[in-house]
């Protein structure tokens, strides 16, 4: 696959040992943030998916930050940052991408008139291929860097979540956990089903009771579906926006 080093200035380490790379994992062009010597194998892939709008690279500071907050992870873990196969350029933002389109007049119509957006029934146009894309590139990972799936952490933020979501409740065995920050319920009778035949698989959730864009009631939506169908799930409720709050990074980082 292609891989490319990236400047130091756009990817931070916090030792020396860390690297960081473009490397086209799938089809998906990514930022791996590597902490593994190179004469030894990783024993960990942190996959975290950004949302709509941002570029590839707006979660990649984040690996820098959870071996700070947790030094094991340090010589063992590679972290993979994707960059949504959607790029946003023609809609005036420039370097912004998305998993799948959004309809943004109706989202900025409805943020301006405070209404609840609820979406428990919908299922986006484009996340099927976002599925399959996400999906190729976590067989890739563990194909190249001889991983198992409980060897896998998948997450992201905002529509990053969803398609992460989304992956984890279909892959053949669950990976190791789920990260949701800021997310909401999509294709609700789908993913019951497979959440409630997906056997056990630790869940993180966050989400801001003032958020804006997705709805903190809907959070709780997902939240529930998810515990009633078994799932491990640490939810954690701020009183911010649409965003990721320290303490859920701290959460993630000991997961």
């Amino acid at each position: 696959p292609a891989r490319q080093r990236v400047d130091s200035g756009r990817a931070p380490r916090i030792l020396e040992t860390m690297q960081s790379f473009e490397q086209t994992l799938g089809p998906l062009h990514s930022v791996v943030v590597d902490t593994v010597p190179e004469d030894q194998p990783a024993e960990l892939a942190v996959v975290l998916c950004h949302g709509f709008g941002a570029p590839g690279t707006d979660l990649v500071g984040l690996a820098t930050e959870f071996c700070r907050l947790a030094p094991g992870l340090l010589g063992r873990t590679r972290f993979v940052f994707p960059a949504a196969p959607l790029a946003l350029d023609e809609l005036g933002m420039p370097g912004a991408r998305a998993w799948w389109h959004l309809d943004l007049d109706a989202l900025n119509q409805a943020i301006e008139q405070g209404a609840f957006r609820d979406q428990r029934l919908t299922t986006p146009d484009g996340l099927e291929q976002a599925r399959e894309q996400l999906g190729e590139l976590v067989t890739d990972i563990q194909d190249q860097w001889q991983l198992d799936p409980e060897q896998l952490v998948l997450g992201g933020f905002s529509q990053g979540s969803m398609i992460a979501t989304d992956v984890a409740l279909r892959m053949p065995k669950a990976p190791s956990a789920l990260c949701i920050w800021s997310g909401t319920l999509l294709c609700q009778d789908t993913w019951r089903q497979r959440a409630q035949q997906r056997g056990p698989l630790r869940v993180f959730q966050s989400h801001g009771r003032n958020d804006p864009l997705l709805p903190f009631e809907a959070a709780q939506w997902l939240r529930d579906l998810l515990v009633e169908s078994g799932l491990d799930v640490d939810f954690l409720e701020f009183s911010g926006e649409h965003t990721i709050p320290k303490a859920a990074v701290e959460k993630v980082a000991v997961l």
